[in-house]
């Protein structure tokens, strides 16, 4: 991973994007891609789609989404407090003493997020798990008044960003669901673009709104109108305590990119996926899921006549947390092998399964 790629993945984790406030970091996209893709477009929806060789017949397509998710300002009291529900799917636990942000039209405001003190709670409220609804952003307001005049019913709200390196060339930070695969299909095209001899079109599209719906996949492949079609999303690495190995598989940060199998994936995308990965030398983890993924991929293989879809993971520790875990040395490894994958696809290939 070069200094430049680094930088913007950085960037991207640090930027907002809650589903549905994706512009910040898609204008990030927009600024980086410009330097080496032939075409950029945003579509209405809020997609960002980067192509190379757009005019060729056979049309290949990468998404990542750029979307995470946060809360919406849904109320303010009296007080000056704020309420908000969630934007994506939340474990409230998760949110008790964390330091937020709110996104004004004026700015950013910071806020945390808090519940009563235990030390204020009853022997009955202790056993129970908190309710999305019992918490509130605190921004230091003296009253609803003063409140109103930073915050609108409306506004997106994320955990304080913020990226923090850690040994292993391991990474933490909000978001890595998925920054990390929205990177990994940048940086294929990029590297695609830097090696060139690409015999199809190839589009990386910076998906909105995935984490409430894969639905800014839906309306970019229709567009798009790919024959095939690679999610990069993020998956849940098993090697840390309380999951169960059987049931998840054994993924591991730093064993390499996970290929998924299973009926979401076209077995022609995958047998070309594992020939990718041998030719690049890249060791790949193996994943199985036995009914449509919860991914982009999902969107990709039922969109118009259908596409043959893949799904190519990165292994995260904590996902949906303010301390998703990543290995940087996969990402680079997911990208090298969509990058190996796209140019050995023939201009006439068959993706059909026998």
């Amino acid at each position: 991973m070069d200094r430049s790629a680094k930088k913007f993945f950085k960037e991207i984790l640090e930027t907002p994007s809650p589903s549905g406030y994706e512009q910040p970091v898609q204008q990030l996209v927009r600024e980086y891609v410009a330097e080496f893709a032939d075409n950029v477009r945003t579509d209405l929806h809020g997609n960002v789609i980067a192509a190379l060789n757009p005019d060729a017949p056979l049309r290949v397509m990468f998404a990542g989404h750029a979307d995470q998710i946060g809360l919406i300002v849904t109320h303010i009291n009296e007080n000056g407090y704020i309420y908000s529900n969630p934007i994506g799917g939340w474990d409230p636990q998760q949110l008790i003493g964390q330091r937020m942000t709110i996104y004004t039209s004026s700015g950013p405001v910071p806020a945390v997020i808090a519940r009563k003190p235990i030390h204020l709670l009853d022997q009955e409220e202790r056993k129970q798990v908190v309710k999305q609804k019992e918490l509130w952003l605190d921004i230091g307001a003296k009253d609803r008044d003063e409140a109103v005049k930073v915050v609108e019913i409306g506004d997106p709200v994320t955990l304080q960003l913020g990226y923090q390196e850690m040994r292993n060339k391991f990474g933490n930070a909000p978001g890595m669901d998925d920054k990390t695969g929205l990177w990994v299909c940048l940086e294929a095209l990029r590297r695609v673009s830097k090696r060139g001899k690409l015999k199809v079109a190839l589009f990386a599209v910076a998906t909105v709104q995935e984490e409430i719906g894969l639905r800014g996949a839906m309306t970019s492949a229709y567009g798009v109108n790919p024959h095939i079609g690679v999610a990069v999303d993020v998956t849940h690495a098993t090697d840390c305590p309380t999951i169960d190995k059987t049931q998840e598989g054994d993924i591991k940060l730093g064993g390499g990119p996970v290929i998924y199998r299973g009926p979401n994936m076209n077995p022609v995308v995958v047998e070309r996926l594992r020939v990718a990965a041998k030719e690049a030398k890249i060791t790949c983890q193996w994943g199985a899921s036995g009914r449509g993924t919860g991914t982009d991929a999902n969107a990709l293989q039922l969109c118009r006549a259908g596409v043959a879809a893949g799904l190519v993971s990165v292994p995260n520790r904590y996902m949906h947390s303010a301390v998703e875990m990543i290995s940087l040395d996969d990402i680079d490894q997911c990208a090298d092998l969509l990058a190996e994958f796209a140019l050995g696809i023939e201009e006439d290939a068959d993706f059909t399964p026998n």
